[in-house]
């Protein structure tokens, strides 16, 4: 299924998204010029619907109802048994990448932690940024290790992201 969208402009979160493919996880992921690690890193998860999943196997690239969730959990170490690491705790926040024609292309949506994602205005630094380094469509596929080959392999993959 595809984006479903409520008043027009704001996206509904698919309540089923954990179960949609899970691309990657990353710990401490920062995009701002001089950030520093930070003493509490948190988690980036990102799923995929599994048709658009499906889609870029055949093709290397993102069909148009293609819905990116991005799950931001906290992190914490020292938990239960372990004694080095970090586990992932609640979630913080959560964003989308779609790709949808009827609703003018790849826009991104801010969930934080509610049901109904607004739009990030296109003058955000999110849309530059993604359309000067996604390694595929303006999605940051450089970071999706199960996809890099598939479009290396299909030529859809913009090199110098990886």
């Amino acid at each position: 299924m595809g984006p479903q969208y409520t008043g027009g402009s704001k996206l509904v979160l698919p309540k089923d998204y954990r179960e949609w493919t899970f691309l990657t996880s990353g710990l401490g992921m920062s995009y701002t010029p001089g950030a520093k690690d930070a003493a509490n890193p948190s988690f980036d998860n990102v799923f995929v619907n599994p048709a658009a999943y499906q889609a870029f196997l055949k093709t290397g690239t993102w069909p148009d109802k293609t819905v990116l969730i991005l799950e931001v959990r906290g992190s914490e170490n020292h938990t239960s048994i372990t004694t080095a690491g970090r586990s992932q705790n609640t979630v913080m926040a959560v964003e989308a990448h779609v790709k949808d024609a009827s609703h003018g292309g790849w826009a991104f949506y801010a969930f934080g932690t509610g049901q109904e994602g607004a739009l990030l205005p296109k003058t955000q630094d999110c849309y530059s940024c993604h359309e000067q380094n996604g390694a595929v469509d303006t999605t940051f596929a450089q970071y999706y290790p199960t996809l890099v080959d598939v479009a290396k392999a299909k030529g859809t993959f913009k090199g110098g992201s990886h």
